[in-house]
C-alpha cells in the first residue's frame, strides 16, 4: 500500500451508500484515483456483497479488492438522527452514489431536493436497474435481468441452444465505469459553474451496455435485420473466431480490416487468397466465411501456441490465446504492467487483487488501504470529521443509530 501517492482525485470527498457491484465498483475507481470514499452501511448488517463468494474460511475474497480505498461507518436511514447525522456528512462532502429503488431516498427524507438544501454544490449518482423515469423506474434491477433487457443476452450462444447470459456480473462493472466516468465529468462541470454545478446523475443499468450496442441499432432501423444468436464475430469480419492449435490450445483470431487479412495470408505463406474473388475483401470474406475460417484452422493446427503466436506478432496479426486465471498469474506482460498487486489482509495474510488503472504519470493512483471492516471508521468519521464526542458515538451505538 502507497501512501505517498495522492491521485488526481484528492481532496474530493465521496459518501457511497451503494451496494453490491454497479455503484460501488464507481466508487472504487474513484477511491484508487485518490478520492477519499465513506462507505455507509447498515448496523450489524453491512453490504450484501460482503456475503457474496467465493470464500476462505468465512472470510469474503471478492471484498477485499471490490471494497477497497473506502472508510466504512454505519447509519440506519430509517431512524431520524440517522437521517441527521447523514446531512451532516453531505454538508462536507462532494458527492453521493446511491442505488436503491426509485424514491426510496425521498421516503426517508434525503432525497437530491432535501440534500440539497444543506449542499447546493452537491453532485448525486442515482444507479437503478432502468433508470429514474419510465414505466419501468419503480422495478427492482439486477445485473443479469438488465443485461437480458439491454439486448446483450439475445445474442450470445447457438441458434440451436437457448441465449445465455455472461459468466460474472458484466453489466454491473461496466455501469461502474459510466459511474466513475460522469462523476469525474460532473466534479470537472461544477469547477466551472460554482453555483449551479450541483446535479443529479442518473444511470439505468442496461444502458451501459445498450450503449454499446450502435451496430444493432444501424442494421435493425436501416436493413430491418434482427440480428441473431452467434458465436464469435460472425458477421463483422472474416477470418475471426475460436482456434485451436497444435498443443491442444485455444486461441483467438480476428482481422477487422483488408490489410491485416492481407498479413495474415502472408504469414500463412498463402498469398494465393489475395487474388482469389472470394476472399479478396473483407465483404467477399463475409460471404464465405464458414470457408475461409476453416483454411485459417487448418493452417493454425500444424503449430504450438507458442510457435503460433511468434508467427503473427512477427507478421503484425492480432492474435491472443484464451487465458485462464492460472495463464494470467504467470504471464509476464500482467506483472510488467502490475496488474495483479499483493497486500496484506488482517486476517488471511497476503492476498493478490486487480492493480489500478489506468495509469496517470504524474498522480498515479494507488491502494491507501484494504476493503473495511464493517463500522471500522466509525470513530474517525463522527468523531473527527462532525466532531461528535466519544460519549456521543457510544450512545449511537446503544440506540442501534450506528
Amino acid at each position: 500500500m502507497n501512501s505517498l501517492n495522492k491521485g488526481p482525485l484528492d481532496g474530493v470527498r465521496i459518501l457511497d451508500i451503494s451496494t453490491m457491484i454497479a455503484a460501488p465498483y464507481g466508487a472504487t475507481l474513484l477511491g484508487d484515483l485518490g478520492a477519499e470514499v465513506i462507505k455507509i452501511e447498515m448496523p450489524g448488517r453491512g453490504d450484501s456483497l460482503r456475503e457474496m463468494g467465493p470464500f476462505k474460511d468465512n472470510e469474503p475474497l471478492r471484498w477485499p479488492g471490490l471494497a477497497r480505498n473506502k472508510k466504512s461507518i454505519t447509519l440506519d436511514f430509517h431512524k431520524e438522527e440517522g437521517q441527521k447525522i447523514f446531512r451532516q456528512l453531505v454538508e462536507k462532502s462532494d458527492v453521493v452514489i446511491e442505488n436503491f429503488r426509485s424514491g426510496t431516498l425521498e421516503k426517508w427524507n434525503i432525497g437530491y431536493e432535501a440534500l440539497k438544501e444543506v449542499n447546493n454544490e452537491l453532485i448525486m449518482m442515482r444507479v437503478t436497474g432502468y433508470g429514474q423515469t419510465g414505466p419501468n423506474a419503480h422495478k427492482a434491477g439486477f445485473g443479469t435481468p438488465a443485461t437480458a433487457y439491454s439486448g446483450f443476452t439475445y445474442l450470445h450462444g447457438f441458434k440451436d441452444r437457448p441465449p445465455i447470459s455472461p459468466s460474472f456480473s458484466l453489466v454491473d462493472y461496466i455501469t461502474g465505469v459510466y459511474v466513475a466516468f460522469s462523476i469525474s465529468a460532473s466534479l470537472y462541470y461544477r469547477e466551472k459553474d460554482k453555483e449551479n454545478g450541483g446535479q443529479v446523475i442518473d444511470m439505468g443499468l442496461y444502458e451501459s451496455v445498450f450503449r454499446m450496442m450502435e451496430f444493432l441499432v444501424a442494421d435493425f432501423d436501416q436493413n430491418g435485420i434482427i440480428k441473431e444468436r452467434t458465436p464469435g464475430l460472425s458477421g463483422h469480419s472474416a477470418p475471426a473466431g475460436t482456434f485451436k492449435t497444435k498443443d491442444g490450445h485455444w486461441v483467438v483470431l480476428v482481422t477487422s480490416s483488408d490489410s491485416t487479412f492481407n498479413r495474415l495470408a502472408k504469414a500463412m505463406k498463402q498469398e494465393n487468397l489475395l487474388e482469389d474473388k472470394r476472399f479478396y475483401t473483407n465483404s467477399a470474406r463475409l460471404q464465405h466465411f464458414d470457408h475461409i475460417n476453416s483454411i485459417v484452422q487448418n493452417w493454425i493446427e500444424h503449430y504450438t501456441r507458442k510457435e503460433l503466436q511468434i508467427i503473427l506478432d512477427d507478421h503484425g496479426v492480432p492474435i491472443s490465446s484464451i487465458n485462464s486465471i492460472k495463464d494470467i498469474f504467470e504471464d509476464e506482460h500482467y506483472k510488467a504492467r502490475e496488474n495483479i498487486i499483493e497486500v496484506d489482509h488482517p486476517r488471511l495474510g497476503k492476498i493478490k487483487m486487480p492493480g489500478i488503472v489506468p495509469k496517470f504519470s504524474n498522480t498515479p493512483g494507488s491502494i491507501q488501504r484494504i476493503a473495511p471492516d464493517l463500522g471500522e471508521h466509525n470513530d474517525d468519521v463522527l468523531g473527527e470529521l462532525l466532531g461528535y464526542s466519544s460519549e456521543d458515538i457510544e450512545g449511537f451505538k446503544e440506540e442501534k443509530i450506528i
